[in-house]
């Protein structure tokens, strides 16, 4: 039974009790009777007021505890004229109020966050409380080669790649920065934030490739620019001197001759040597921006196989090209991408050395064509990996590490997404993509 109808049990009784002791004292008197009944009808009527006046506050409490609970913010109760309930209304008014302008902010923030999240050209990872992923931002799932539906749940130990294990082994506080198999550079940085009174971690992933590209660019073409001009004016003038010396060479004893000839001959053979090797610098600076057109690449894969398939056999590599047919066209400088594919083959085949296999594939993608250019090689490690595509560096003893710069260049300027993966063990492929043409 409700508190409302024990109060009104009450109420009943205890007017039952009061009249059955009276009704000895008044059934002689009429008059006394008629009296005590009106006192009785009206202390019912006023007894029955009083309690539904004071339950009315009681109700009230219990529907703004029930629209509390079901975090109905938007009703409002009116005064009653009371001053006690009216009291007690003003206040829940108020509370409702707080509460719905406080969840209405909560919403846009976290819309506004949601948006800039989405937007943010830099990864941001979120860990639940037992450090597995709870969330990815569109940045971050790209980088993981994850969709951002299937990264939940996961953790860090548990993704792929080298990125997986740079991120796993990032300390909370500490920032470190990883290496694409493109030359990519990304920037790891783990912090914490409180949620609900416990810690959480979070990981940004900052994409630096543009400007440590542009960083380098800038340095080696200031570089090269000095040495060219220093270089190829000192080449000049010594050849010119060398080439008039050799003239006298008639004025010298017979016997003197020839090893005054050979000596000039091999300064002269090895100013020119010099003097490709400042023009292959050169050529990374001055490489013009591509004159985009329809271009048919199995046609420049074919042409540059003819003179790559001749030097894989002098190496003792065997070849293989394979094209998917028909290819469709893409939009690409034809000389371009014909001189980066040369560098990109010619590195497989001399990776490879003896007995090795080099292996290229062309076949339509999502939106163009995507090249593989697979050597059978023990891998690179990882170290020279993350050197790879900067300029200068090389991991052979005559390179000058100008071949996958260049490289690098020309896709970059094509917008064409590359990657060089190469582990242990083998086998070691470099893949490109082209846009298909308008």
């Amino acid at each position: 039974m409700s508190l409302r109808n024990r109060f009104l049990v009450y109420v009943a009784v205890l007017h039952a009790a009061i009249a059955a002791l009276v009704v000895p004292l008044v059934v002689t008197n009429r008059l006394w009777l008629l009296a005590v009944e009106v006192f009785f009808v009206a202390s019912i009527l006023l007894g029955f007021r009083l309690v539904r006046g004071l339950f009315e506050s009681l109700d009230l409490l219990a529907e703004g505890a029930r629209f509390l609970d079901e975090q109905e913010f938007t009703t409002r109760f009116k005064e009653t004229g009371r001053p006690e309930l009216d009291r007690l209304v003003s206040i829940y008014n108020r509370l409702a109020d707080a509460l719905r302008d406080e969840r209405t902010k909560l919403r846009e923030q976290h819309h506004f966050l949601s948006q800039v999240l989405d937007a943010s050209p830099s990864g941001v990872i979120v860990l639940d409380f037992d450090g597995r992923i709870d969330l990815v931002n569109p940045a971050a799932a790209r980088s993981l080669g994850l969709s951002p539906e299937a990264a939940p749940g996961l953790a860090l130990a548990e993704l792929s790649g080298p990125l997986g294990a740079d991120l796993a082994a990032a300390a909370a506080g500490a920032s470190r920065v990883h290496t694409t198999g493109a030359g990519g550079k990304i920037r790891i940085v783990s912090s914490r934030f409180t949620d609900r009174g416990h810690e959480r971690r979070f990981l940004l992933l900052e994409e630096m490739t543009e400007e440590v590209r542009a960083a380098e660019k800038a340095a080696y073409e200031k570089l090269i620019r000095m040495v060219a001009h220093e270089v190829g004016n000192s080449v000049a003038a010594s050849s010119s001197l060398l080439q008039s010396s050799l003239a006298y060479s008639r004025h010298l004893p017979v016997g003197d001759r020839p090893d005054f000839e050979d000596a000039v001959s091999v300064c002269l053979a090895r100013l020119s040597t010099l003097n490709g090797f400042v023009r292959d610098l050169a050529e990374v600076v001055r490489l013009p921006e591509p004159r985009l057109q329809p271009c048919d690449l199995a046609s420049v894969l074919r042409g540059a196989s003819l003179l790559l398939r001749a030097s894989a056999e002098k190496a003792g590599v065997e070849w293989a090209l394979e094209i998917g047919d028909p290819l469709p066209l893409v939009s690409a400088d034809r000389a371009q991408i014909e001189q980066a594919f040369l560098n990109i083959a010619k590195n497989a085949i001399e990776a490879t050395g003896a007995g090795g296999r080099v292996r290229v594939s062309a076949t339509p993608g999502k939106d163009g064509v995507d090249v593989v250019v697979e050597n059978s090689s023990e891998g690179i490690p990882e170290d020279v990996q993350a050197r790879l595509f900067t300029p200068f560096f090389s991991s052979k003893a005559d390179g000058r590490g100008l071949g996958l710069t260049l490289v690098r260049e020309i896709l970059v300027h094509h917008d064409a997404p590359f990657a060089l993966v190469a582990p242990a063990g083998g086998p070691t492929r470099f893949t490109f993509s082209l846009r298909k043409a308008d």
